[in-house]
């Protein structure tokens, strides 16, 4: 294989790889993902309340859910922060 045909696999190797960057990135930020993120946490949580014998464990199992996933809506912006006052890029 010539080094012009090496260059070839090489560039078409890094153009599926953003593919897979790309596609990564658009799932971190999408709403579906926030949506199972909910649904997973609400889930596993009223299964644990409910073992354990708490009171309403479907009423309460929400107020954690959503405070996760608050919390994961809360992150850009302090990545943002991160980025300028520690990463200083």
């Amino acid at each position: 294989m010539s080094k012009i045909d090496n260059l070839y696999v090489e560039i078409e190797k890094i153009k599926e790889r953003n593919v897979k960057v790309e596609t990564d990135k658009l799932w971190e930020t999408s709403w579906t993902r926030k949506l199972v993120i909910f649904v997973l946490t609400y889930v596993t949580i009223t299964i644990y309340f409910y073992t354990v014998g708490l009171p309403e464990p479907f009423i309460n199992s929400f107020v954690p859910s959503l405070a996760f996933v608050i919390s994961t809506l809360s992150m850009p912006f302090f990545k943002k922060l991160w980025v300028k006052f520690i990463y200083k890029v």
